[in-house]
């Protein structure tokens, strides 16, 4: 198959959503399937053998580190050079409107996939009146598609909920390779709590931004004697979470690749992950692969991964004891936190990238089987 690929970020950017496009691309490839990314320029040309199409940007305002690719008339050059059986939009917002505004004109298949609870984040940018407004762009955008794919039971029901039709469900996926419990490291967990590798260590990793809710890990750290909070990533949130927990036992790390990611989540007693708007969660299914017990909230698609009592412990969102408790559970209780530790590894060891991207190439092939046009 020749698959175009529209996202809204790919890498430099780090986040969930370039980890599962940089296996999605790599799997595709290796199976024979040949993927053009069209992807806000950020100075690499190919990856893993697709060639990367970049699309000048502009820095968003609220988030710098996320550009606003405008689509341009050589979009469409591109994709007829190219051919593509089926064009493939993730979060089509700006860019994204540009595959599908092409889709349409050149009668490609259409596929959509949503990772972004966007509607959630707009409250925590104090932009929840135009909620309403954003999940009618959202309906607008998707239901062009003839499929829309979800990370998580939770977010097929949102999505259903709000009128996008043909929705289906894309299973997760872990590399159980680079994130794995034998990468713990006292030198790792030195570094992470800033000299004092026998105090208790809670580790965040992911955007440093205010969806993620970071701020609620304050409580947490407060109320456990001498534990020690390690932040993993970067983001707009950073100088102004750094003024919050200046005082407290907190090291903001910055960003973590590879070997020493992998290090960083095996090494620590606890994940503590208090977002409420996930779509999925993969710094999770990372931190279970590794080992690393993980504390989170029950909302959005962390219920799909975290069994509560089992492979970790969930808390109500909006009970400001709730992270406090279980985390001060997780870490009174040595062997049940051994017991989480080998039942995070082994839920993990359910999700290979392998298998959710040959879920995802039979989606294509349902979607192709159809009556198909190719480029003209």
């Amino acid at each position: 198959m020749r698959i175009a690929l529209f996202t809204e970020t790919f890498l430099p950017k780090v986040d969930g959503i370039v980890t599962r496009l940089k296996h999605t691309v790599e799997h595709l490839q290796k199976q024979g399937d040949e993927v053009l990314i069209f992807s806000p320029e950020g100075g690499l040309k190919e990856y893993k053998g697709a060639k990367i199409n970049g699309i000048k940007g502009i820095p968003l305002p609220l988030y710098p580190e996320l550009k606003l690719a405008i689509p341009n008339p050589s979009i469409g050059f591109s994709l007829r050079r190219f051919k593509p059986d089926l064009v493939h939009v993730v979060n089509p917002a700006v860019l994204g409107l540009g595959g599908i505004f092409y889709a349409k004109k050149y009668d490609i298949p259409l596929v959509a996939s949503y990772h972004t609870h966007l509607p959630q984040y707009l409250h925590h940018y104090n932009l929840g009146a135009l909620e309403g407004l954003l999940w009618e762009m959202l309906k607008l955008a998707h239901n062009q598609a003839r499929l829309n794919l979800c990370t998580s039971t939770a977010m097929v029901n949102e999505l259903e909920s709000h009128g996008i039709e043909r929705v289906d469900l894309w299973q997760r996926g872990v590399d159980t390779d680079s994130f794995h419990p034998d990468l713990i490291s006292n030198q790792m967990r030195d570094r992470l709590s800033g000299g004092n590798p026998d105090a208790p260590l809670l580790l965040y990793v992911g955007r440093v931004s205010a969806e993620k809710e970071i701020d609620k890990i304050k409580p947490v750290l407060e109320n456990i004697p001498n534990a020690r909070l390690a932040i993993v990533g970067n983001g707009p949130a950073r100088e102004e979470l750094e003024a919050l927990f200046a005082g407290t036992n907190t090291n903001f790390v910055g960003y973590l690749h590879g070997q020493d990611l992998g290090s960083a989540y095996a090494s620590a007693d606890a994940f503590i992950f208090p977002s409420s708007t996930e779509t999925l969660g993969l710094v999770l299914l990372e931190a279970m692969a590794a080992g690393c017990p993980v504390v989170a909230a029950r909302r959005g698609g962390i219920p799909d991964i975290v069994t509560d009592g089992v492979n970790g412990y969930l808390f109500e969102p909006d009970d400001p004891q709730g992270a406090i408790a279980a985390t001060q559970k997780l870490l009174a209780k040595t062997d049940e936190r051994e017991q989480l530790r080998q039942n995070a590894r082994k839920e993990a060891e359910k999700w290979g990238w392998a298998s959710a991207t040959t879920q995802l190439r039979n989606f294509y092939q349902g979607v192709l089987s159809r009556d198909i046009g190719l480029v003209a």
